[in-house]
C-alpha cells in the first residue's frame, strides 16, 4: 500500500478516533515525526490534550490545503481586515469564537502545523491591530490590574502583554 492510501487514526482527548489520510495529516511535523519513528502505523496515535472538535477542525484545514497550499500571510499583518490578506476559505475557517480559536492555536502549536498557526495568529493579530490597550482589554475580557503609575510607564505597543495574559488564563 502506498503512503498516499494509508489511513492514520488519531485519538482525541475524549477518546474519539478520527481517521485521516497519512499524507494529509503529515502537514503536522509532530505527526510526521511520530510516523517516521514507529513501526506499526496502524496503531492509533493518542492526542490527549486535543479535543475532538479541535482535532476535526485541524483535519478539515489539512484536507483543504493538502492539494491547495495556503498563501503566505504577510508579516506584519497589513490590514485589520483579515479577508484582505487571506483566501476566502481561510477567512471563513477562522471565523470561530475566541475560546475555540485559542484552543486551535494551542493544538496547532503542539502539532507544529506552521501554516495553520500563522493563519490563526493572523486572526488574533487582526483582532488587536489598530486598537488601544483598553479596547484590547475589552475584546479579550482582560482586567487592567496596573496602577495608574504603572500604566503611565507602559509602552503603547505592549498590548501583546494583554493577549498573553488572556491565553494563559484560558490554558488554566
Amino acid at each position: 500500500m502506498t503512503s498516499s492510501k494509508k489511513v492514520i487514526t488519531l485519538v482525541s482527548a475524549e477518546g474519539v478516533s478520527c481517521t485521516v489520510n497519512r499524507d494529509v495529516i503529515c502537514m503536522s511535523n509532530v505527526i510526521k515525526n511520530i510516523l517516521n519513528d514507529i513501526d506499526d502505523e496502524s496503531e492509533p496515535i493518542p492526542l490527549p490534550n486535543i479535543k475532538t472538535n479541535v482535532l476535526n477542525k485541524i483535519i478539515e484545514y489539512c484536507k483543504h490545503h493538502y492539494n491547495n497550499p495556503p498563501s503566505q500571510i504577510p508579516q506584519p499583518l497589513k490590514s485589520a481586515q483579515l479577508n484582505e490578506v487571506v483566501s476566502e476559505w481561510d477567512y471563513e475557517f477562522v471565523n470561530v469564537d475566541k475560546e475555540f480559536l485559542f484552543e486551535l492555536i494551542l493544538a496547532e502549536n503542539f502539532l507544529d502545523i506552521k501554516p495553520l498557526l500563522d493563519l490563526t495568529c493572523a486572526k488574533v493579530a487582526s483582532m488587536i491591530k489598530g486598537k488601544t490597550p483598553e479596547q484590547i482589554r475589552r475584546e479579550f475580557d482582560i482586567v487592567n490590574d496596573f496602577t495608574p503609575e504603572e500604566e503611565a510607564k507602559v509602552c503603547p505597543h505592549t498590548h501583546i502583554y494583554y493577549l498573553y495574559i488572556y491565553i494563559m488564563r484560558i490554558m488554566n
